[in-house]
Parts: C-alpha cells; sequence; structure tokens
C-alpha cells in the first residue's frame, strides 16, 4: 500500500512544527514591545521633558514616535500573519522593511532631538 504524502499546497491548514509557530509570535511580540517603548517615550517627552525654545517641538517628537509605534504594531501583526500563512503552506517567508523603516523613523527621531538640543536648547 502506497502512502500518499501530504501536499501542504493543497491543504492550507498544514499546521508547521511548534517552534516555528512560537518563534514566529515571540518576534511579533519583540515588536510589539518595541512599539511599547515607542509610546512610552512619546509620553515621556510630553510630560517630563522640558520645554524647547520652539514652539511645539515636545508635540511634534512625541508625534512622531507614537506614529512610528503604531507603525510598528501595524506592521507587526501583517508580518506575524504573512509569515504564519507561509508557514503553513510551505512557501518562502515574506521579506519586510519593517526594520528598515523603524531604523530610520529612530534616526528621524533622534536628529530631531540632536537638532532641538543643540540649537534651540536653553543655555
Amino acid at each position: 500500500m502506497k502512502v500518499e504524502k501530504s501536499n501542504p499546497q493543497k491543504n492550507p491548514e498544514h499546521e508547521p512544527d511548534y517552534r516555528f509557530t512560537l518563534a514566529n509570535e515571540r518576534t511579533f511580540l519583540a515588536w510589539i514591545r518595541t512599539a511599547l517603548a515607542l509610546l512610552a517615550g512619546a509620553v515621556a517627552i510630553v510630560h517630563l521633558a522640558p520645554e524647547f525654545t520652539v514652539p511645539g517641538a515636545r508635540k511634534l517628537l512625541a508625534g512622531v514616535l507614537a506614529v512610528i509605534s503604531i507603525a510598528s504594531v501595524a506592521g507587526s501583526a501583517l508580518r506575524w500573519h504573512g509569515s504564519q500563512k507561509a508557514m503553513r503552506c510551505d512557501a518562502p517567508l515574506p521579506s519586510t522593511l519593517m526594520p528598515w523603516l523603524l531604523a530610520l523613523g529612530v534616526v528621524v527621531v533622534g536628529l530631531l532631538v540632536l537638532v532641538l538640543t543643540t540649537v534651540f536648547g536653553d543655555t
């Protein structure tokens, strides 16, 4: 009797190795922690940082951090879902620009802070 091997392409509900599923979940949770840290930074800037000489600078920085946080949460959910779907279908994992976008966002915030503190900061 010949046993037919299951073809995951025909069965999109193929259950991947649980270790890969859990690793995917850990990655998702790491992105969520990053987003929470960015959001905490936004709240801290608004409530704890001294006022810059540029009106609205604190709110601008906090807003940029909050937008990066929201984008990280949305991107991480999409990434988790895409990776899970790919694993279930034995397909290649989808590529993502999220690390590059997050790095760019943090560089922008860092440059804003640098300019605001060195050029417009109180002396």
